[in-house]
């Protein structure tokens, strides 16, 4: 969840890393830290700073120089924001410098050791307990050293270590949390995140768990953390810097909302097969005869990819006829599944290091099963362990709060429903009326973007409500579920989505005109029940906005939606609730890219 930048080379290296935190703020930070060195240095040089990292470039002096450095934003696990908890963090002699991702799950115990052998710690973060293991190990090499440490510790980690008497070479490990080295000409970068490295390399190595690496201005070597050589071959990433710019819009989330109809064309390009009538997914490794030999989906995410999940579940069991649910990662993990060889395990993560997510992933392997990733970002730690999968497409996505992402996601499942279904017992006729609905999403989306400025003004009355109800019914529940997700993320709203057809079992008793209800409405064949449930609200004086296919006579107001085939409609109903939130939190003055509390990739449990 935090941020990760590493420098060796020739260059100043201080601005340099300061540009790669600012490229890295969208993830979720508190705090932030840099330390430097080079080679005719005397020591290391460390500047930290609780905020933003705005906060820590005023306080860096003029005279801060050097040609190796790692810094860090920190989002806090482990003791509250401050300057002393902000990473780096460095040994009592001042030699050893850690910046870190993840949480030590023995810290604590490691700690009572090192007090009780009169070891003083400055902060409350698990992470200094590396530093100072670091600087007491015996070894002679700084490999060595942290190798040593590392075997000592339980939980995840993604770490960059710097030490005074090494000041040619950046150690870094990983587990559990991503590492990514960028192959520059006679200089080396680390990340947590490629966003850090684009602006300067697009040659990058993403380490595996278990993996280490030794960064040197001119050469990097790759071993696990046993010391056994391991082969990295430099791929080429298809982002560029200007993909991270803002574009002309004032926040990364409007940038992306609009983005969507490009965004959809992507992940629908060169896919499409109409001869006959399905889908090309060869990344999915799973032939016609072993595809027809699923009985169950299971599809597991987290947070707005769980969301998705929920669509792409109905979907599946609506064209390919197999049954199909969707469930939090982090719940499936604990819960002692019954993992059965015939279900299709399908992981879904933006990120694809979403670290729940990736642990069901690795414990469904464990098992036996067939995992499939639905992921955003080529080569991450799910991408890699699955045994096939869609890649999304969306570009970078930079807000914390997803939404070209979790509308690509979508269209991705509805791929997988059609390539199932046709192998199954899916008609070419209906094959043809998926692969037509589908080719009308980016035009339909852009003229859902043309609707903005009517919904910015419904969006100045609601953000006077301190919460809101949203509602909808088998395809329209999972949109309500994600709106209100949306809304809470990026307002602090409270807001609460429920099916529509519970209303009597419990959410009518918060029915008031302070309560404003937001009402998924799509024509299909429950088209009457919904407008029933608006019914009970309009009897108790509750307000109604409803996205609809057409205007609804017992809503307040309607946002009128185009229709597409009805498999499809949830794709796009969801959109100009985007739209909803984000005017929302714009009326209320908020942190739209950057929402309280909240980080982009969420790396710890």
């Amino acid at each position: 969840m935090c941020g990760i930048v590493g420098y060796i080379g020739k260059r100043d290296v201080a601005p340099l890393l300061l540009e790669g935190l600012q490229r890295l703020e969208y993830r979720g930070y508190d705090s932030a830290g840099i330390v430097v060195t080079s080679p005719k240095a005397s020591g290391l040089k460390m500047v930290k700073a609780k905020g933003r990292v705005r906060d820590l470039e005023a306080k860096v002096p003029a005279r801060f120089k050097g040609t190796t450095g790692i810094a860090h934003t920190r989002w806090a696990t482990h003791g509250a924001p401050s300057d002393v908890n902000a990473h780096p963090h460095m040994s009592a002699d001042d030699k050893v410098a850690v910046v870190h991702n993840g949480i030590i799950d023995n810290a604590s115990d490691l700690r009572r050791k090192l007090e009780a052998d009169g070891v003083e710690f400055l902060s409350e973060t698990d992470t200094e307990v590396l530093t100072h293991l670091i600087a007491r190990s015996q070894a002679t090499k700084l490999e060595d050293k942290v190798r040593e440490t590392l075997r000592l510790v339980e939980g995840t980690y993604g770490i960059a270590v710097m030490h005074a008497d090494f000041p040619d070479r950046i150690v870094v490990a990983r587990n559990g949390s991503p590492v990514v080295l960028g192959i520059g000409e006679k200089e080396m970068f680390v990340a947590s995140d490629i966003a850090a490295l684009v602006a300067h390399t697009r040659q990058i190595v993403t380490l595996d768990d278990g993996e280490m690496a030794t960064l040197k201005a001119d050469d990097f070597r790759t071993y696990t953390t046993e010391g056994t050589r391991t082969t990295a071959e430099p791929t080429t990433v298809e982002w560029e810097a200007a993909s991270y710019d803002m574009g002309g819009h004032d926040t990364y989330m409007h940038k992306e909302i609009h983005e969507q109809a490009d965004a959809v064309d992507r992940v629908l390009r060169g896919r499409i097969d109409d001869r006959f009538s399905t889908v090309h997914l060869g990344g999915l490794n799973l032939d016609a005869r072993e595809a027809r030999r699923i009985r169950r989906v299971k599809i597991l995410g987290c947070g707005t990819s769980y969301h998705a999940g929920m669509i792409g579940a109905q979907m599946i069991e609506e064209l390919a006829r197999i049954p199909a649910d969707a469930e939090p990662a982090s719940e499936f993990r604990y819960r002692n599944a019954v993992v059965d060889p015939d279900t299709l395990y399908v992981a879904v993560s933006q990120s694809g290091e979403t670290y729940d997510v990736l642990a069901a992933v690795q414990e469904l392997k464990r098992k036996g099963a067939r995992v499939l990733g639905v992921v955003n970002v080529v080569g991450s730690a799910i991408a890699r362990e699955a045994d096939g999968g869609i890649y999304v497409h969306a570009g970078p996505e930079v807000c914390v709060v997803s939404t070209k992402c979790f509308t690509n996601t979508t269209v991705a499942f509805a791929l997988l429903a059609l390539h199932l279904g046709r192998t199954r017992d899916l008609s070419v006729r209906d094959g043809k009326r998926i692969i037509e609905g589908l080719r009308k999403l980016p035009a339909q989306i852009a003229e859902i973007m043309e609707q903005e400025e009517d919904v910015k003004k419904l969006a100045q009355q609601f953000a006077e409500a301190r919460s809101m109800l949203f509602i909808g019914r088998v395809r329209g529940y999972p949109v309500a579920r994600e709106a209100s997700l949306k809304l809470k993320e990026v307002s602090y709203i409270h807001a609460e989505a429920y099916p529509a057809s519970e209303l009597k079992h419990g959410p009518l008793a918060l029915i008031e005109p302070a309560l404003p209800t937001v009402a998924i409405v799509p024509d299909d064949d429950l088209l009457e029940k919904n407008r029933a449930a608006m019914e009970e609200i309009k009897a108790r004086s509750g307000r109604i906005l409803a996205v609809a296919h057409q205007p609804q006579e017992k809503a307040d107001e309607t946002i009128v939606v185009p229709k597409n085939e009805d498999e499809l409609d949830p794709i796009l109903m969801g959109i100009p609730l985007q739209l909803l939130a984000y005017h929302t939190a714009l009326a209320l003055g908020r942190d739209i890219d950057k929402p309280r509390n909240l980080a982009k990739s969420v790396t710890v449990e």
